[in-house]
């Protein structure tokens, strides 16, 4: 087995794909695989599960390399912060906003859960512009500003930030193994 993988990771932020993408890494570290690089391409999701994938990418024992290869948005920007090295393709973008939470229809609360549920949104978005602010040259006031101001970096602008190491388009090496992250497949 070679001692590098490539991950494309296309898809949403949620549970099922998070833990794909971790069985997958667990695999390959379990044979060997130093290196790894992860192709992504999402339109973010649960900022549990992105947290989650974030702090196990930056702890595991191996060089990791994330690619933006289309658009990294909302919690996919903390998830693209895992890598050592940063790379993004010329036609990328990167979108950063406020979490929000979802209800479900007809759902009500007492005033005690619904503080409790603004603690919750308050801790996740620190919790996020701490990551960003961690991997980049902008301290956590300055990401919580562009959070809340709905901010898009095109690369170059990202590159400035700190953000992006280089705008690179070539993915990886011929030959590199590809596995991808699919889930309900």
């Amino acid at each position: 087995m070679p001692d590098a993988t490539v991950i494309k990771f296309y898809s949403p932020v949620n549970e099922a794909s998070i833990a794909l993408l971790m069985k997958a890494v667990d695999q390959r570290l379990a044979a060997g695989v130093t290196r790894f690089t992860v192709l992504i391409s999402t339109s973010g999701g649960s900022v549990f599960h992105g947290l989650t994938a974030y702090n196990y990418l930056k702890g595991i024992p191996a060089e990791v390399t994330t690619h933006n290869i289309g658009s990294v948005d909302s919690i996919g920007v903390a998830l693209y912060c895992a890598g050592h090295l940063r790379l993004s393709v010329p036609q990328a973008r990167f979108l950063m906003h406020p979490v929000s939470m979802n209800f479900k229809e007809g759902a009500s609360y007492e005033e005690p859960k619904l503080v409790e549920l603004v603690k919750s949104l308050r801790v996740d978005m620190g919790n996020c512009a701490s990551v960003v602010a961690a991997n980049t040259r902008k301290n956590r006031q300055q990401v919580l500003r562009a959070m809340l101001s709905r901010t898009t970096l095109d690369p170059e602008t990202a590159l400035e930030w700190g953000l992006v190491h280089e705008i690179r388009q070539e993915l990886f090496a011929e030959g590199a193994e590809v596995l991808p992250i699919q889930p309900g497949a």
